[in-house]
């Protein structure tokens, strides 16, 4: 299967159906500072960076679209910031950021690439940064197969390849050399729409992806840090 070619589509055509919901990138925003270099890797609708420039952070971008990546650079001048490649060999310098985001990624990858995206996030991590992280919780893979109707393939609908609960996730990151701070369940409210009874709905879905129920649509959230060298 080719992701590439599902997600160029979905982060250029496709944007017109709405996969990159706000609420997501404002829900991320929540956890970026004034003044901190930020890589954000699989950009989407690019609004997280938007957000953050906005929030006064210094953002960068990997994404293996390059329209995608041109949109960035001409929309919000982000220029080398701005750049088109893979997590697995990210073409950014050593020790370079604070936080790296992905967001809805490690899903989309294989377990050989996977393992290579979390040494090179490590390496661009500067000591004591951070990886913040969302993956759907306890996804049902075989739930969203489709097939090809051309060549016959079986694929998930949007390229998901792997499912994560509390103890995967954990298990992952600790393995590659990641200190856990925080993990926990959530999902992505949108706070902007009006009335008593959407609020009333938002919390109880908050409740129920606090519980793992796939009703609320909940989400693996994780804060993991690269260690401080001692000495």
């Amino acid at each position: 299967m080719q992701q590439d070619k599902i997600w160029d589509y979905f982060q250029n055509e496709g944007l017109k159906d709405r996969k990159f919901p706000e609420a997501r990138q404002r829900f991320m925003l929540n956890y970026l500072n004034v003044g901190q270099t930020v890589l954000n890797i699989g950009i989407g609708s690019g609004e997280l960076e938007r957000l953050g420039i906005e929030k006064g952070a210094l953002m960068s971008s990997l994404d293996p679209s390059q329209r995608a990546i041109d949109s960035l650079r001409e929309e919000l001048g982000m220029a080398d910031r701005a750049q088109c490649g893979y997590a697995q060999a990210i073409p950014f310098a050593d020790n370079g950021f604070d936080v790296v985001v992905m967001s809805e990624v490690l899903e989309h990858l294989d377990d050989e690439v996977l393992a290579g995206s979390l040494r090179e996030v490590l390496r661009v991590l500067k000591p004591g940064g951070y990886l913040l992280c969302s993956t759907p919780y306890r996804e049902d893979l075989g739930a969203s197969r489709v097939v090809c109707p051309g060549c016959g393939c079986v694929f998930h609908n949007i390229g998901h390849l792997q499912t994560f609960d509390k103890q995967t996730m954990r298990q992952l990151l600790e393995g590659k050399g990641f200190q856990i701070q925080k993990i926990w369940l959530s999902t992505f409210i949108d706070w902007e729409r009006k009335g008593l009874r959407n609020f009333i709905k938002s919390c109880i879905r908050i409740v129920l992806a606090k519980m793992g129920e796939g009703i609320a649509d909940p989400h693996l959230l994780l804060m993991a840090k690269k260690p401080v060298q001692k000495g």
